[in-house]
């Protein structure tokens, strides 16, 4: 008894890549992965390399991971991918508290997050 084998949810010309629990806030996580979105994969690799935010490191990270699996596992161009989607979504958020005067107590949160890249493979008109 194994597990029914469902439909694939992308077209035949995407690959996805995913990493679910990124430290950091999904408002922060966002704002690197819109400036990639639309681009193509080698000028966003590029852009990822020189922004000077940390969350860049694992967005590119997961878009060389998408690359790799465009290539491997679905046989697309890696020189004529895209990125077509870059999401990012809350995962659970870490509670922590600090104690304040007075007997009180300052609550603060440990956010973390989940990026979707997918890449498609456009044909370049000439």
């Amino acid at each position: 008894m194994g597990k029914v084998s469902q439909k694939r949810r992308l077209a035949d010309n995407e690959a996805v890549a995913t990493a679910t629990m990124l430290r950091g806030s999904p408002q922060k996580l966002n704002l690197v992965a819109a400036s990639i979105r639309g681009m193509k994969v080698e000028k966003a690799l590029a852009s990822l390399s020189f922004n000077r935010r940390r969350s860049a490191i694992e967005v590119r990270k997961v878009l060389a991971s998408a690359v790799a699996n465009a290539e491997n596992n679905h046989n697309l161009d890696v020189d004529s991918l895209v990125v077509a989607e870059a999401t990012v979504g809350k995962a659970l958020v870490m509670k922590r508290f600090r104690a304040r005067a007075r007997g009180r107590v300052g609550k603060i949160v440990k956010p973390f997050s989940r990026l979707r890249i997918v890449v498609r493979e456009v044909e370049e008109t000439a």
